[in-house]
C-alpha cells in the first residue's frame, strides 16, 4: 500500500536506480519496509526510484475503532528491513540474459521439486540438498568440496574501526560479493576446492592456460517431442573433442548453464545466448540461425581458460544419464563458491602493481571498450542495411533490369524481315542472367553477412557486460582510498588497510587478466571474420563475372 512522506535531508542520485530527493520535498512510498536502508518511491517530479530510508519520514496510517490518524517515524531500523530478491529490472544488462524461460515449457523431464537427502541424512528445501557425494557417471568427475558456512555479514568479534559499506545494496558491487571480499568479510573457514591461476605475460596479468584444451561441436537441430506431440523443441547435439561422446541439449539446458556462469563468474565477461524467440521458433531460418550463434557461444567457452574449466559446464558437456543430469544440477545449484567466495579461487602473482597504474589500465579499457562498442554497433546497422537490400532492393533492381531487356528482344521480333535470331536471343539471355544475379544477391548474406552479424552480436554481448565488470573495479579502488584515509586518521589499523588494499590487488588482477583475454579473442575472432568475409565476396563476385562473361561471348559472332 502506498502512503506519503517526507525528505529529511537532501540526497543526490549516483545511478539510474536512484532518484534524487530534496529536503522537505513531499514523497509517495511503495511500502515501508525498506531494503537494505532503502525504499522504493516516487519524488514530486514523478520520478520513481530508491533513495535512501533514513533520510525519510513516512506517515503510516493507523486506526483504531473510532477513528484514523497517521503516525511519523523514520525508517531504517533494523526491524522495518524485510527479506527481497531482486528482479530483473534490478539486474545488470548482462545478468537479464536468460531469465525468462524458453520454449514455454517446464523442466518436468529433467529436474523435480521433491526434496532431496544426502546420506548424510541433510535436506535442502526448493529440490536443493546440502552437499551430495561424488557421482557415480564415470563421463562426470567433480572434486570433493566441504560443506562451507556462509557468512556474508561482518563478524561480531571483528575489532575496531571499519570501511563503511555502500549504500546502495542493489549496486553490482554489492550484489556480487566483491565489497564482502574487499572488506575482509568473507570466512576461511573451508578448504578451497577450485583455484584459477593468474599470471605475468608479456602484456600484464593474463589467465594461465587449460591444462587439457578441447572444443565442442553443435550438430544436427532436430525437432523432437514429447506428451505424445503435445510439446515440442529442438534437439542439438553437443560433441566434446575430448570424449567424442555427444549429448543431447535443448536450448534451455544452455539457458540453465548460462545463467550458473552469471550467477558465479561475476568478474569474467560470459558470453551472451542467442536471443529467445515467441514464435517462429521453428521455423527453419531461425533454427540455423540460432544453431550458428551456439557454435560462437560454444567457441568463446571453449576458449576461456576459467570458464572451460567450471565443472558445471564439464557436466553440461558430458553428462548422458538423466538421473546423473540431475544430481549434477543441484550440485552446481549448491555451489559454495559464488559471489564474495568465488573470489577466494584465485591465485595471483607476487608481482607489484601500482594500484594508480592499475586504475588508469582500467580507464583506457573502459574508453576503448566504448568506443568498439559504438563501431560494432555501427557495423551491425550498415550489415542489416545490406542484408535487407540484397533480400529486397539489389533484387528487384536486377529483376527490373533484366526485364528490361528481355522487353527489348521481345520487340525487337515483332518486325520479322528485320529481326535477328541471334541478336535477340542473346538479349533476351541478358536479362535471364541479370535476373539471376538478383537472385545470387538475394543468396548472398548466407554466405557472408549473416556470419559477420553473428560474430556481431556475440561480441555487442561481451562488450555489454563490461561496464558492470569495470564497477567491480571502481567500487574496490574507492575503498583502498577510504581505508587508507580512515588509517591516517587513525580510526582504522594500517595492517586492515593493508588488507583491503592486498584483496583489491586480486580483483585488479583479475580484471586485468579479463582484459587481456579479451584483447587476445577479439584480435583472432575479427581477423577470421574479415577474411571470410573479404573471401565470399571475391568469390561472389567472380561468379557474377564468370556470368556476365559468358553472356558477353553470345554478342561475338553475331
Amino acid at each position: 500500500m502506498s502512503m506519503k512522506g517526507k525528505a529529511l535531508f537532501t540526497f543526490q542520485s549516483e545511478n539510474k536506480e536512484e532518484i534524487s530527493i530534496q529536503e522537505n520535498e513531499e514523497l509517495v512510498i511503495f511500502d515501508d519496509n525498506s531494503v537494505d536502508g532503502w525504499l522504493q518511491g516516487e519524488n514530486s517530479k514523478g520520478q520513481k526510484g530508491l533513495f535512501p530510508a533514513s533520510y525519510v519520514e513516512v506517515f503510516r496510517p493507523r486506526s483504531n475503532s473510532n477513528l484514523t490518524d497517521c503516525s511519523i517515524s523514520p525508517v531504517g531500523s533494523p526491524g522495518n528491513d524485510s527479506s527481497f530478491s531482486p528482479s530483473a529490472a534490478n539486474m545488470p544488462f548482462h545478468m537479464q540474459q536468460g531469465y525468462y524461460d524458453d520454449d514455454d515449457d517446464d523442466w518436468d523431464d529433467w529436474d523435480d521439486s521433491s526434496t532431496v537427502v544426502d546420506d548424510d541424512g541433510r535436506s535442502g528445501t526448493n529440490g536443493h540438498s546440502h552437499q551430495s557425494p561424488h557421482s557415480n557417471n564415470p563421463n562426470v568427475h567433480y572434486c570433493a568440496k566441504p560443506y562451507m558456512e556462509r557468512q556474508d555479514s561482518i563478524s561480531s568479534s571483528r575489532k575496531g574501526s571499519m570501511v563503511g559499506r555502500n549504500l546502495n545494496r542493489f549496486s553490482s558491487f554489492v550484489r556480487s560479493g566483491v565489497e564482502a571480499f574487499v572488506l575482509g568479510d568473507v570466512p576461511m573457514n573451508a578448504k578451497i576446492a577450485e583455484s584459477y591461476t593468474i599470471e605475468m605475460g608479456p602484456k600484464g596479468p593474463q589467465w594461465k592456460e587449460s591444462p587439457t584444451p578441447f572444443s565442442c561441436s553443435i550438430e544436427d537441430p532436430t525437432k523432437q517431442t514429447k506428451f505424445k506431440g503435445i510439446k515440442t523443441y529442438i534437439s542439438y547435439r553437443v560433441t566434446p573433442s575430448h570424449n567424442a561422446r555427444p549429448v543431447y541439449r535443448r536450448y534451455k539446458h544452455f539457458d540453465w548453464l548460462y545463467n550458473r556462469l552469471l550467477h558465479k563468474f561475476t568478474i569474467i565477461s560470459v558470453p551472451h545466448l542467442p536471443e529467445k524467440q515467441a514464435t517462429g521458433r521453428f521455423e527453419e531460418d531461425f533454427i540455423e540461425k540460432r544453431k550458428r550463434r551456439l557454435i560462437l557461444w560454444m567457441d568463446h567457452m571453449t576458449s576461456h581458460p576459467v570458464l572451460s574449466q567450471y565443472e558445471g559446464f564439464e557436466h553440461f558437456l558430458m553428462c548422458a544419464d538423466d538421473k546423473q543430469w540431475k544430481l549434477g544440477k543441484r550440485r552446481a545449484e549448491k555451489d559454495e563458491m559464488m559471489g564474495a567466495n568465488f573470489m577466494l579461487t584465485f591465485q595471483i602473482p607476487n608481482e607489484h602493481q601500482d594500484l594508480q597504474d592499475v586504475e588508469e589500465r582500467v580507464d583506457s579499457f573502459k574508453t576503448f571498450a566504448k568506443k568498439m562498442d559504438d563501431s560494432v554497433m555501427q557495423l551491425t546497422h550498415v550489415a542489416s542495411e545490406l542484408v535487407r537490400k540484397h533480400l529486397g532492393g539489389f533484387r528487384k533492381e536486377f529483376q527490373r533490369l533484366g526485364n528490361a531487356f528481355q522487353n527489348v528482344s521481345q520487340a525487337f521480333m515483332l518486325d520479322p524481315p528485320h529481326c535477328s535470331d541471334a541478336l535477340n536471343t542473346a538479349i533476351s539471355h541478358t536479362g535471364c542472367t541479370y535476373e539471376n544475379i538478383g537472385e545470387m544477391f538475394a543468396e548472398q548474406p548466407n554466405y557472408d553477412l549473416f556470419h559477420m552479424l553473428d560474430k556481431l552480436s556475440l561480441y555487442q554481448g561481451l562488450l555489454a557486460n563490461f561496464p558492470d565488470i569495470i564497477h567491480l573495479q571502481k567500487g574496490a579502488f574507492a575503498k583502498v582510498k577510504e581505508s587508507q584515509r580512515m588509517s591516517d586518521e587513525g580510526k582504522m589499523d594500517q595492517d586492515e588497510a593493508d588488507g583491503v588494499r592486498k584483496r583489491c590487488r586480486t580483483v585488479g588482477f583479475a580484471l586485468q587478466a579479463e582484459m587481456n583475454h579479451f584483447h587476445q579473442r577479439r584480435e583472432v575472432d575479427f581477423k577470421e571474420m574479415m577474411q571470410a568475409y573479404l573471401k565470399q565476396q571475391i568469390a561472389f563476385y567472380l561468379r557474377v563475372g564468370q556470368q556476365l562473361e559468358r553472356t558477353l561471348h553470345m554478342y561475338d559472332n553475331l
